[in-house]
């Protein structure tokens, strides 16, 4: 048996937060992808597996596969503050 399978590599942006004593992470781009987990690391090996789990779902349907759009950065402001008597 002969499998000629094309390959494609996706990078998602993943927001991870603290919930409670553990964490909850979630993926924008992908509605529905969420996880937790009881520490960073593993909340990220769990989105991992979620988002892998969620795109063959989209595979297995013949359904588009939403690309990340988005960029993120962080800036930094200085702002001054009123002394106090």
């Amino acid at each position: 048996m002969c499998y000629n399978a094309s390959m494609k590599s996706y990078t998602y942006r993943v927001i991870i937060e603290l919930d409670g004593k553990a964490y909850h992470g979630f993926v924008p781009a992908l509605p529905g992808c969420h996880t937790c987990g009881d520490t960073i690391e593993q909340t990220r090996a769990n989105l991992r597996d979620a988002i892998s789990l969620y795109l063959e779902n989209l595979n297995a349907n013949k359904s588009f596969i939403p690309e990340e759009n988005s960029l993120e950065s962080f800036e930094t402001v200085i702002v001054k503050r009123p002394a106090h008597a």
